[in-house]
């Protein structure tokens, strides 16, 4: 591919649904046919979470290049086998750092520097310089947050941004979300969908593929109620049911036809070599032997 392909992820409903996981599937299936790089993308005002309480916050993963970054970096490498660097992980610390030193030099030449349209104009251009430094056939880019929080406004307006830059064909938004089962009512609710990809088209986003995280799949009629109501084919509705192992989820998103849609966004062909990740998969599944980890350290609470 002459330029490189985005592939937008972000999440709505409640934090903790999978983002992470969900885009280093997505760079899984990708691998062996394109250079992907994944980009984090969040909106916490400290540098790195190296400061920042993991109960909190999460666990930090430290890179080979000594960078402390979020812990979705642990599950890129492990499902991409790509040795990720400390400039693709974006805080929002960093990035206002950035614009003052910019406004420090005088690069904005005397303009009032303002968030709109400044700081969504240095973060796709870090983006592009990512991609460009990397020779990247793909670039996944993961919004940290929930639509609808204000600390990640500016790369979900960034995010709207890479279509101008890059044509309707050239980005593929894809949003995760959360299908409730209420004790009592037995019965998959699309309504949390609904309103948070609402949100997201307020935003000027709007989705070519829904991710319903739920307790089982999401019912053939809840997938044409989710169609209907946000503009996309039913096709297009996934779901990213409770695993026994993370693992399994790129399996399980390949044999729901993402490729197929992303292969029709991109005028791509897609191959995906699976049979090796099946052969992991399948002796995770049938390990016989018990082990006992003990875990010291401050933080022991975390699961």
């Amino acid at each position: 591919m002459p330029a490189p392909k985005f592939i937008v992820i972000s999440g709505g409903v409640i934090s903790g649904l999978g983002k992470g996981i969900i885009t280093a599937s997505i760079g899984n299936l990708l691998k062996h046919e394109f250079k992907v790089l994944p980009i984090k993308c969040d909106g916490y005002l400290n540098v790195d979470p190296g400061t920042m309480n993991p109960i909190e916050h999460g666990e930090v993963f430290v890179l080979d290049d000594g960078g402390e970054v979020d812990m979705d970096f642990g599950h890129y490498e492990r499902f991409m086998g790509v040795a990720c660097k400390f400039k693709w992980n974006l805080t929002m610390g960093k990035v206002f750092e950035k614009v003052r030193d910019k406004e420090r030099r005088g690069d904005y030449l005397g303009r009032t520097v303002q968030l709109i349209p400044h700081v969504p104009d240095l973060i796709l251009d870090w983006w592009f310089e990512i991609a460009d430094q990397e020779k990247a056939d793909i670039v996944l880019i993961e919004i940290g947050g929930t639509v609808g929080d204000v600390e990640n406004e500016l790369y979900i307006e960034a995010a709207r941004r890479i279509r101008e830059r890059v044509g309707p064909s050239g980005v593929l938004y894809v949003h995760l979300t959360y299908v409730p089962i209420p004790t009592g009512v037995n019965e998959q609710k699309s309504k949390p969908t609904q309103q948070s990809v609402n949100l997201l088209r307020q935003r000027g986003i709007f989705a070519d593929i829904i991710i319903g995280r739920c307790r089982e799949q999401i019912a053939p009629s809840l997938k044409h109620k989710i169609a209907g109501f946000c503009d996309v084919s039913a096709d297009a509705v996934l779901s990213s049911i409770d695993v026994d192992t993370i693992y399994k989820i790129p399996l399980l998103l390949e044999q729901q036809g993402l490729l197929n849609l992303i292969q029709k966004k991109f005028s791509v062909v897609i191959t995906p070599e699976l049979q090796a990740w099946r052969s992991c998969v399948d002796k995770i599944n049938h390990g016989k032997q018990d082990i006992t980890i003990a875990i010291c350290g401050k933080y022991t609470s975390l699961e």
